[in-house]
């Protein structure tokens, strides 16, 4: 039973994992952009103005294409 719970532990963690590697074995490295064209890393969250609309987003990946996901409307202002 130990075994399977440690196995399933393992199953669930592997989405974590941020490396892509493409078919001859390279790891390839996933990152976001922001407006300015700077290297923002999976996880980090941004304030981003679209549209005409403000809110939250968080790199993250999707079907292997890193891409912004809005997480929360607004900002929060420091």
């Amino acid at each position: 039973m130990i075994q399977k719970v440690a196995l399933a532990l393992v199953f669930m963690a592997a989405p974590l994992a941020a490396d892509v590697t493409s078919p001859s074995g390279r790891t390839v490295e996933c990152y976001c952009t922001d407006k300015q064209g700077a290297r923002v890393e999976l996880g980090q969250q941004r304030c981003m103005k679209v549209g005409g609309r403000i809110f939250l987003a968080r790199c993250e990946m999707s079907l292997n294409v890193p891409m912004w996901r809005e997480i929360s409307q607004g900002c929060i202002a420091s």
